[in-house]
């Protein structure tokens, strides 16, 4: 099993669990990334409530990835787009890289659209704290028995 977290500068800490029997290709990324220390002092830079908090960007901005992009892998994933859950973010169907988005709230109108690659499992109180330009200050991902 994948586990992960997402460590906050106000020393709060989200636990995550991910899909790789579901998304083998964008854990892997979300992972490589994570333990690169490529999201370590990144920002949230989208928060929309009711709805997401995007991060990843390595500009803080929306409009930087990690200089290529990975495919969509939405076709016979299980997973929805439901509270708490991870999705990678994109500009179209294989333009994903880095960016992703935590759900607030269910939202079945990205279903197929967009990859979901795994959950919070603890913390879901930070998460909806979250407000536009909050540090990530480390995310890591490791395997668990």
């Amino acid at each position: 099993m994948k586990k992960g977290k997402i460590a906050f500068e106000n020393g709060e800490t989200v636990t995550l669990e991910f899909f790789p029997e579901d998304a083998p290709g964008t854990v892997k990324n979300f992972e490589s990334l994570a333990n690169e220390g490529f999201y370590d002092g990144l920002t949230f830079h989208r928060v929309i409530p009711g709805f997401v908090a995007q991060g990843g960007c390595p500009n803080n901005r929306g409009d930087g990835g990690p200089g290529y992009t990975i495919p969509c892998e939405t076709e016979g994933n299980p997973r929805t787009h439901e509270r708490g859950y991870l999705s990678m973010a994109h500009a179209g169907k294989d333009t994903g890289g880095s960016q992703f988005f935590i759900l607030f709230d269910q939202q079945p109108h990205l279903n197929g659209v967009h990859t979901v690659f795994g959950r919070v499992t603890d913390n879901m109180d930070q998460v909806d704290r979250i407000q536009a330009q909050d540090v990530m200050k480390e995310v890591r991902v490791w395997d668990e028995a």
